[in-house]
Order: structure tokens, then C-alpha cells, then sequence
């Protein structure tokens, strides 16, 4: 049986997410932050050198480290489901284009207000106002109203988009001023691979 490793809410929500919406056979372990170990008492190094989740490990004990790895990967695994577009045509392109930019520009705008202790007022306004022009991005992208980000089929993209900008309600970042993506957090939120998944990892009762 695959086994995801994951902290509550981080990245490897999307995974999860994922996950639950092929209906896998599949286990979770909490890595536990600041130990190097996982709540079974496992060393995660031996899992991911790099400290940092996900990790998938599968059946023949082999990890799949990177989040946008892994959620290409587990998508694949049944192919009928729309979770991704078929390989080598234009829309995996952009399939893939998407996950990058989630991962390298979206992700990355979130972290410093994770990472960075005593952040100055001035360090903070940069930081938000980086994040800010990444979200315009997302909310020009679902202006016509399609339900998803490439339209009324959701996709594993979707689940990565849905758990990072999820965090604006950790950090007392209103979203206000991006009615789209209030509507697609609303919206994906009510999936029940989501709400399996918050349930899984403590975040919702």
C-alpha cells in the first residue's frame, strides 16, 4: 500500500486530496516538524533527504519526493479520471505550465510568511504585495466562470491551488478583492476528497 508523508494543511494536502479522489488504497503518516521523525517514530531522512513533505512512498518501498511530481504521478495511475490531460499533447503542456507556476511563484509568495520570523512591517508589505499580483493572476484565470481552472473538470492542479491559497486564512489575508477565487476555495472546499482530507489531518471536526 502507497503511504503519503505530510504535515496538516502544508503542500502535501494536495496529494492527499488526490488521493482520495481516485479512491486509492493508500495510508498517511504525520511527519512531525523540528523532529526529523514521523509520529510512528520513523526517520524521515531515509524517506526525503530534504527534510520536507510530501514524500510517496510506494509499494516497492521507492519515494516520490516533490509535490508537483506527485501529483502528476498519482493522476496517471488512472488516467480516465481527468485528474491530469493525456501525456505529450497540448493540454498536459499546460496542465504542467500551471504546476509550475503553483509551485515556483504561488508557493513560494506564501513562504516567507511561514519562514521568516519577525518580519518588519516594510519586509511584510513587499512580501503581500508579491502575493497579491500571483493571486490576480489565478483570479484573471477564472473570470469567465468556469468552475476549475481548466474549466468544470477538476484536476489534481486544482488541489495544489485550492490548499496554497487556503493559507490566506492562517495568515489574516482577506480575499476580498479575489471574488473567483473566494468562489473556487467555496466551491472545492465541498468536494468530498477535500473535506476527507481536512478530516484525516485534524483540520476539520
Amino acid at each position: 500500500m502507497m503511504k503519503l508523508y505530510y504535515l496538516p494543511g502544508a503542500c502535501s494536502m494536495a496529494s492527499h486530496i488526490t488521493l482520495n479522489e481516485l479512491n486509492m488504497d493508500f495510508s498517511i503518516e504525520k511527519v512531525i516538524r523540528g523532529t526529523g521523525t514521523t509520529e510512528n517514530g520513523e526517520d524521515y531522512s531515509k524517506i526525503n533527504p530534504l527534510g520536507y513533505v510530501p514524500a510517496l512512498k510506494l509499494n516497492d518501498g521507492t519515494s516520490i519526493l516533490e509535490n508537483t511530481a506527485i501529483l502528476t504521478f498519482i493522476a496517471d495511475l488512472k488516467p480516465e479520471s481527468g485528474l491530469a490531460p493525456k501525456d505529450s499533447t497540448v493540454a498536459r503542456a499546460k496542465f504542467n505550465e500551471t504546476l509550475g507556476y503553483l509551485s515556483s511563484e504561488l508557493h513560494k509568495a506564501y513562504s516567507p510568511i511561514f519562514a521568516e520570523d519577525n518580519m518588519t512591517d516594510e519586509r511584510k508589505e513587499t512580501v503581500i504585495k508579491k502575493l497579491n499580483s500571483r493571486l490576480d493572476y489565478l483570479e484573471d484565470k477564472l473570470n469567465d466562470g468556469r468552475s476549475y481552472l481548466f474549466g468544470d473538470n477538476f484536476t489534481a492542479a486544482d488541489a495544489y491551488a485550492f490548499v496554497i491559497m487556503n493559507w490566506s486564512n492562517f495568515i489574516d489575508h482577506s480575499l476580498e478583492a479575489w471574488p473567483n477565487i473566494k468562489a473556487f476555495l467555496a466551491r472545492t472546499r465541498e468536494r468530498p476528497s477535500v473535506q476527507r482530507a481536512l478530516k484525516a489531518e485534524g483540520l476539520l471536526s
